[in-house]
């Protein structure tokens, strides 16, 4: 069966499981030109058909980054696009290859900047984590960054310090980690007790680093 025939759209189903069994056969196979397909179609003119071939590429990438790590500027693109679906899909799949594609995202660390500041809460979600993985690749890196993702942290919905700290973490290090630290105290009167739990819990993996 041809592969676009496989994607839940075309199946006339309105569940995500068709695109999530279609990655994990084309992961599982390490099917190179049936995922070039599917990325070839994010820009297919039907919007039913770009929605399911994200879907698919991003579930890729979280079984077997390996495999749509060369895809990186395919993503980056798609975080200018006028469809939200595939700015978060996009930032989605950048999510789960970035320490693989860090050098093609600083090359467009703008760009991701841009969509993490204009997106939906999805997009900045996996935004966060993206740049966080990205400084982590390189010390060089983690210096363009990381005050990014401090000022995001100073300024961010309280319900989202937690998540947003727990990705920041890939990025801390012994010189940063005070700084870090201090950002997430001087937010702590601002958090329930369970977010706060959690952020408690960020420093005792810190301590123990």
């Amino acid at each position: 069966m041809p592969i676009l025939n496989m994607l839940a759209s075309q199946l006339g189903r309105k569940d995500e499981e068709p695109n999530i069994e279609l990655a994990h056969q084309l992961a599982n196979s390490e099917d190179a030109e049936g995922i070039k397909e599917i990325i070839e179609n994010l820009s297919n003119k039907e919007k039913k058909i770009r929605h399911d071939c994200i879907k698919v590429a991003y579930e890729i990438g979280k079984v077997r980054p390996e495999l749509t790590a060369s895809f990186a500027p395919d993503f980056i693109g798609l975080l200018k696009s006028h469809d939200n679906r595939l700015v978060w899909g996009g930032m989605t799949a950048l999510s789960v290859i970035a320490d693989r594609s860090a050098e093609n995202i600083m090359e467009n660390l703008d760009t991701v900047k841009q969509a993490i500041l204009a997106g939906s809460v999805i997009t900045v979600d996996k935004g966060i984590l993206t740049l966080a993985k990205t400084a982590a690749a390189s010390e060089q890196n983690r210096q363009s960054i990381f005050p990014f993702l401090l000022s995001h942290l100073e300024t961010c919905r309280p319900k989202e310090i937690p998540q947003h700290a727990e990705s920041t973490l890939h990025a801390v290090n012994d010189a940063n980690k005070a700084e870090f630290v201090n950002v997430l105290r001087e937010r702590e009167a601002y958090l329930s007790p369970p977010q706060l739990k959690r952020v408690r819990k960020i420093y005792q993996t810190i301590e123990a680093g």
